[in-house]
């Protein structure tokens, strides 16, 4: 008996050590039919990846709110809610259940590209007024825009709103503005149906010595329509041009600001502040070129007519460069472009200049067709057109061909007459068409 007591006591000893060391076994998952209903309310999102938006916006999108009750078809749906915006190029979730509650996580990518909006005609708030109240409705706005999807949508929905609570006439809309066939460059929103006209013009940090041309270039904008991309158009074409002639190298206009003084379900009128920093007057001192071939430096310095020691003119400059390059193009360069580097110092109010050439390809004369006129005359012409093909193409050639068939063919002054080249990069040669319509009578 005390052997077996004996011989089974060592036994029992080893049977619980072995049971001691064990793993324990990880306590089964509970599926979330097995939860209880707190585990389903949501009480943490975590977005990671946007180096745009902040959190919060993101979440605001999404429409969740902590402390809903949500089931997996709610972040599937909240994640499609995100890439309909177009602000995100990839989207992911996870999440985590628990007794205390459901964690999600979104991480998402910013889309490569957006591009600025801009408030065409929206008189009636300020733009810091636009860009508060539009992102309060559409949290991922902070003004500009993705080039896809239906974030310019919810803007433009915002908007009718602002019009509506504000009891506006008009439809809010938007274009996508872009040269040609580029690239999208921006988003134009405008409110659609009011008449909105300009009754008087300031300029805010013009001195007395513009003022008078300024005030003069902007007689004919009194009585047009407000739009802030036309008085941006009217800004580089009229406005900054007076500056430059006199040396203000560096002058800016901001955009223009327009204060409601007459409002009507008929008319709005607005009076439009244009503010100008005109920066330092320089002289232009020295005037270098560099990478010319074909001609020499004196024949291209011929066509500068910028004093040393006067303002630098910079509209003169621009012209003389024009110059230059239509001298080119007599050559068959018609590719030639002159960057213009422009170096000041602001300790002696100077300029200088510098003209870096690059001469491009010479082209040759390709194809002439000529449009509008009787077989016989067209004959004619072809005949006395001078550029044949493989000859090397001059710029100038068209104009005087013109003007000699004026004096020859008395008929032809009574036709307008376009002329129009078309560059073959790959074969380096130009075609001509030159077109003669009827004059209305």
């Amino acid at each position: 008996m005390n052997l077996l007591v004996f011989r089974g006591f060592p036994l029992l000893i080893c049977l619980c050590l072995q049971a001691a060391l064990a793993p324990a076994q990880a306590p089964r998952k509970l599926t979330p039919k097995e939860m209880p209903p707190s585990a389903f309310k949501l009480i943490a999102v975590n977005v990671t990846g946007s180096k745009r938006y902040k959190s919060e916006d993101v979440v605001a999108t999404t429409s969740l709110q902590l402390g809903q009750t949500v089931h997996e078809d709610d972040f599937k749906q909240a994640v499609r809610t995100l890439g309909d915006t177009g602000a995100f190029s990839d989207l992911f979730y996870s999440f985590q259940y628990s007794p205390d509650g459901t964690k999600l996580t979104l991480q998402v990518q910013d889309a490569p590209q957006f591009v600025p909006t801009h408030f065409d005609n929206l008189v009636w708030f300020s733009d810091q007024e636009l860009l508060d109240q539009i992102h309060a409705q559409v949290p991922l706005f902070r003004g500009d825009l993705p080039i896809t999807g239906d974030l310019a949508d919810q803007v433009s929905n915002a908007l009718q709103t602002l019009l509506i609570m504000r009891k506006l006439p008009g439809k809010a809309d938007y274009l996508r503005a872009a040269h040609e066939d580029g690239p999208i460059e921006a988003f134009v929103f405008t409110a659609t149906g009011p008449q909105i006209h300009i009754r008087n013009i300031a300029f805010a940090g013009a001195g007395a010595a513009e003022l008078p041309q300024l005030e003069a270039a902007a007689t004919k904008l009194q009585g047009a329509d407000y739009l802030r991309s036309k008085l941006r158009s009217q800004e580089d074409k009229a406005f900054l041009p007076i500056y430059l002639q006199r040396g203000y190298v560096r002058a800016t206009f901001g955009d223009a600001q327009a204060k409601v003084v007459q409002d009507s379900p008929e008319e709005t009128l607005v009076d439009v502040t244009f503010p100008v920093e005109t920066g330092r007057q320089y002289n232009v001192t020295e005037i270098q070129m560099s990478g010319n071939q074909v001609f020499p430096s004196d024949t291209l310095r011929r066509l500068i007519h910028l004093p040393l020691g006067q303002p630098a003119n910079g509209v003169q400059l621009a012209a003389d460069i024009d110059a230059i390059k239509q001298l080119y193009a007599t050559r068959g360069y018609m590719e030639a472009s002159i960057p213009c580097k422009t170096d000041t110092d602001d300790a002696s109010s100077t300029a200088k200049y510098d003209l870096q050439i690059s001469e491009g390809d010479a082209y040759t004369m390709g194809d002439l067709e000529i449009r509008g006129l009787d077989s016989r005359t067209t004959v004619r012409l072809q005949d006395d057109w001078k550029l044949h093909g493989g000859d090397p193409y001059d710029a100038g050639y068209p104009r005087r061909f013109l003007d000699q068939i004026y004096k020859e063919i008395s008929f032809i002054k009574d036709w307008n007459t376009s002329i129009h080249e078309s560059l073959n990069p790959k074969d380096k040669t130009v075609d001509v068409t030159v077109r003669f319509d009827p004059r209305a009578q």
